[in-house]
């Protein structure tokens, strides 16, 4: 921790900030009575000289006298700050009394939170240099951990069978969701306030892997988080939390916050990722930009890029000598030139076919109606993938921002749907390709991201329909009526010049029965 040398060059640093910045020190509470008031006495004066402080205790329907000696504090003002006492007449659980304090701070306009608990086990000593990174602008969360000093936690008395617990989750955790986190069951917390604000943190568990589950969203929210070493002291205190329990949830939640963006499952506390990034289809476009790349485009083509393209793919092109167009969506909505033809369309984001096929159909009819050996080549999520059969076996059926059933999405699919659906409108289906879920967005090691790939296709092959997370197809279009008409127009006129030229060219034979009449 900082030495008081430290501590007064971050006074001087804030100085310009005095009590332009509101502090929340929001203290849980449940049979406190013989701790709360020392955790009081022990936080730092010297956060007056730089913020505007409140001290909140919230006590969640405790059975001893945690309310009573926390309130007798307040009435003698033992402690310089301005101390909030309030009682839950119903006991909340620890993630149910977080959210209540979390939303005192948001609602009384305060530009951060820390955490701290009352049994005392956090110590209260470390908030200056906690708040400190909050103020200079560093991070948008502080956590205290326990576990950056290496065996800090054992000495500091916590038992081996927490610490070695705690290393396992961790190190799940960590492995799931692409994080680096020294420990993520730390209860020492410093919030900044606009963080809270972008995170639906009054969905989360009112249990205890609450923690888990606000981390799993700052995380997702991409917001900076930055821990900091802090003591460990386990005393006397009663631990109200079921390990095997915790453990599970733990699991749990972080597993299902994992694949949920593929609609594996779906929960909607962790869809708080920036709309920039939210329904960036990205990783199933590069598998897609793949099964591009292995056909044999016809050399200097004309193509036309429909939707939300991939730099990748544009650059790829160009550099292969071929002529691009690049439109957005509403491109089908244009007039077609019959003078502007492609050889290819490219459509990416499904453009459409999910929220009105029919209409879809005849807008690329349209475009394509100049050009009948156009090829065209599109993606379709497959309802029918075994995950989304299982779950609806189950009555699960619910909307992501991403997956199958997104939240664009007014028609889903199968294979044989979404071929009859090409077939019924005149097209030809050339090819299907079945492509695999992208696990290179569901996991950090190209191992695992290859291994499981290569399952995936392996299953594919042996079944399209039932193993497919995505079709990708193959089309070409009918002849249009526009087109033949122009053909013949064209092709009439030609032979029709054809016999005037011969006609002028050729002497018309006399018949010897003429002659002789």
């Amino acid at each position: 921790m900082q030495n008081t040398e430290d501590i007064n060059i971050n006074k001087e640093l804030c100085a310009d900030c005095v009590h332009d910045n509101r502090l929340l020190i929001f203290i849980v509470a449940y049979n406190a009575e013989n701790t709360i008031e020392s955790v009081l006495k022990r936080i730092p004066s010297l956060l007056l000289d730089l913020y505007e402080v409140e001290v909140l205790i919230i006590d969640d329907s405790s059975q001893d006298d945690t309310f009573r000696k926390s309130e007798l504090v307040r009435r003698a003002k033992l402690i310089p700050f301005k101390l909030t006492v309030l009682y839950n007449p119903v006991n909340q659980g620890y993630g149910g009394n977080q959210k209540i304090g979390f939303h005192y701070a948001i609602e009384n306009n305060f530009d951060w939170v820390a955490l701290v608990h009352g049994d005392g086990q956090y110590a209260p000593e470390c908030l200056p240099e906690l708040v400190n990174v909050l103020a200079t602008g560093e991070a948008d969360v502080v956590f205290g951990s326990r576990m950056i000093e290496k065996k800090g936690a054992l000495k500091g008395g916590m038992p081996l069978y927490k610490f070695v617990g705690n290393k396992i989750l961790t190190t799940y955790q960590n492995a799931m969701l692409g994080s680096n986190l020294s420990e993520f069951h730390s209860g020492y917390r410093l919030y900044s306030i606009d963080t809270l604000k972008k995170i639906p943190f009054n969905l989360n568990s009112n249990d205890f892997h609450f923690d888990t589950e606000i981390i799993i969203q700052l995380i997702f929210a991409k917001q900076r988080i930055k821990e900091l070493p802090i003591p460990t002291f386990y005393g006397d205190e009663v631990c109200h939390v079921n390990g095997i329990k915790y453990a599970w949830d733990v699991f749990k939640a972080t597993l299902l916050a994992k694949v949920q963006p593929f609609h594996i499952f779906y929960d909607q506390k962790y869809d708080c990722k920036p709309v920039e990034t939210a329904l960036d289809g990205s990783a199933t476009n590069e598998l897609y930009i793949s099964a591009l790349f292995e056909q044999e485009i016809t050399p200097k083509s004309t193509i036309l890029l429909v939707g939300k393209v991939p730099e990748k793919l544009q650059t790829y092109l160009c550099d292969t000598g071929h002529i691009i167009s690049v439109k957005n969506a509403q491109f089908f909505n244009e007039e077609i030139d019959k003078n502007n033809t492609f050889d290819y369309i490219f459509l990416f984001d499904e453009c459409g076919i999910v929220h009105n096929p029919d209409e879809f159909m005849d807008r690329l009819l349209q475009t394509s109606k100049y050009s009948p050996h156009i090829k065209i080549c599109l993606t379709v999520a497959n309802i029918g993938f075994i995950l989304t059969r299982i779950l609806l076996l189950f009555g699960r059926f619910s909307y992501t921002r991403r997956g199958i059933i997104n939240l664009n999405s007014l028609h889903f699919f199968t294979l044989r749907s979404a071929k009859n659906l090409f077939q019924q409108n005149g097209f030809t289906v050339s090819e299907i390709r079945g492509l695999p879920i992208a696990y290179s967005s569901l996991f950090s090691s190209a191992m695992l991201v290859n291994g499981l790939t290569s399952l995936h296709n392996f299953l594919i092959k042996i079944r399209k329909s039932l193993f497919s997370f995505q079709f990708v197809f193959f089309v070409s279009p009918p002849p249009s009526l526009q087109y033949l008409l122009l053909t013949a127009m064209e092709v009439s006129g030609q032979k029709s010049a054809s016999i005037t030229e011969n006609s002028n060219n050729q002497t018309v034979p006399v018949s010897e029965n003429f002659l002789d009449s």
